[in-house]
């Protein structure tokens, strides 16, 4: 389960949890199964950040940095990832169906089992 430390950090808001982690640079922050349904997280730092599990759907994760991070079985769906950078980030197993991944960067991600679908356009 989350650090409940951690969760309640990132819930004070981005610019809030930003500077923690500069302060903080040697903390993995862990954020296991945390419910962030809807978050808004454009350009958090999330480095190296223990997601497994996290409920992630829904929320604006515009130019987040998951550089490393643990997202395994993490619900992304419908999130907004336009500029995000999932670098080598642990994406196994994860929901991105119908997740905005404009401009991600995936380079080296680990994306085995991951379930990518989108909803198809009407005119």
């Amino acid at each position: 389960m989350a650090n409940d430390e951690h969760v309640a950090l990132l819930k004070q808001g981005v610019a809030a949890w930003n500077a923690w982690r500069v302060e903080n640079p040697n903390i993995r922050p862990d954020l296991t199964k945390a419910d962030l349904k809807g978050a808004d997280l454009c350009r958090a730092n999330l480095k190296e950040v223990d997601l497994k599990g996290a409920n992630l759907r829904e929320a604006d994760l515009k130019g987040a940095d998951f550089w490393r991070a643990n997202l395994w079985e993490a619900d992304l769906g419908v999130a907004d990832l336009r500029g995000a950078k999932l670098a080598r980030a642990n994406l196994a197993e994860a929901t991105l169906n119908e997740a905005n991944l404009a401009g991600a960067n995936l380079q080296g991600a680990i994306l085995l089992g991951t379930e990518l679908s989108v909803r198809p356009k009407t005119f």
